[in-house]
């Protein structure tokens, strides 16, 4: 049995009626014979030659037992693309790799915090009935879908936190939560973390500015390039901000609705701040 990495391998690897991309989209075994099976198959193919999973190769026997396989791993594939990212072009030599190390422990947090806000509002999507919030949701989900393809094209996968998988579960988590509950929790939500977010990005923006005197000569065309990404989605964070403050309208003096949605403000700029602390590093 021999193991090709599908990411990484040359062409000829592969071998004939295996185009790459769908080769990174499902498992792939190429029998003996030459023929090619995938999915369920594929994976009851392995079994057969591995002594502790026999039990199973035989089990896919049963009349059934292998659609019922392959519905599963469509299932788990479906969910895959909640934690996993297409991969991102190159960065243009001269850029990632010629910036200093602060600007790209910033650029990670980045793109941290946009594969989080993507699941936020999938999460506000997940439980929400209400027609308005929903709209609300997908209207600024498309933003941040926008937003993590233009990082991703910066940040090479290799300069992304290790932690993403942790980050899109608490995100997904902030907006399920408090879609739970009624509109005005999720629109509370989404500006306590917008308001963090555009703090965040004029920080980034300031550093930058710092850097460009001391720059080399072929810097500030990309630092330039860079900022004006930068400064973009700090706008769309502030009108995501503004919006969910206007639909959110006035909150209640005093009371134990205005201390709860305080205190929920505060452990959501808490945690975000503690995600991109951790970001920078891991």
């Amino acid at each position: 049995m021999r193991w090709v990495d599908a990411q990484a391998c040359a062409d000829p690897e592969l071998g004939p009626a295996l185009p790459r991309d769908a080769a990174l989209r499902r498992l792939h075994v190429r029998l003996p014979d030459g023929r090619l099976v995938s999915g369920a198959a594929a994976f009851v193919a392995i079994w057969q030659h591995l002594p502790a999973f026999r039990g199973l190769a035989r089990l896919a026997r049963v009349p059934g037992a292998l659609g019922l396989m392959e519905g599963l791993y469509r299932a788990f594939l479906g969910l895959r693309r909640s934690w996993r990212t297409a991969p991102a072009p190159t960065p243009p030599a001269g850029t990632w790799a010629s910036w200093p190390v602060a600007l790209r422990r910033d650029l990670r947090t980045d793109h941290a915090g946009e594969a989080g806000a993507v699941m936020i509002y999938r999460g506000v999507l997940a439980m929400a009935r209400d027609p308005a919030l929903r709209a609300f949701a997908q209207q600024h989900l498309h933003t941040e879908m926008r937003h993590l393809e233009l990082i991703e094209a910066v940040v090479p996968r290799a300069g992304r936190s290790r932690l993403l998988p942790l980050w899109r579960l608490a995100g997904w988590l902030t907006g399920a939560l408090p879609a739970c509950l009624a509109p005005r929790a999720v629109y509370l939500t989404v500006e306590a973390v917008e308001t963090f977010v555009d703090r965040h990005y004029a920080a980034q923006l300031a550093r930058i500015d710092t850097l460009r005197p001391a720059a080399p000569a072929a810097l500030p065309a990309s630092l330039d390039e860079l900022r004006a990404l930068l400064a973009t989605c700090r706008r769309d964070e502030q009108a995501h901000r503004d919006d969910a403050r206007a639909r959110r309208g006035v909150s209640p003096r005093g009371g134990p609705a205005a201390w709860l949605g305080a205190g929920w403000a505060a452990v959501v700029a808490a945690g975000s701040g503690a995600a991109v602390r951790l970001s920078r590093w891991f």
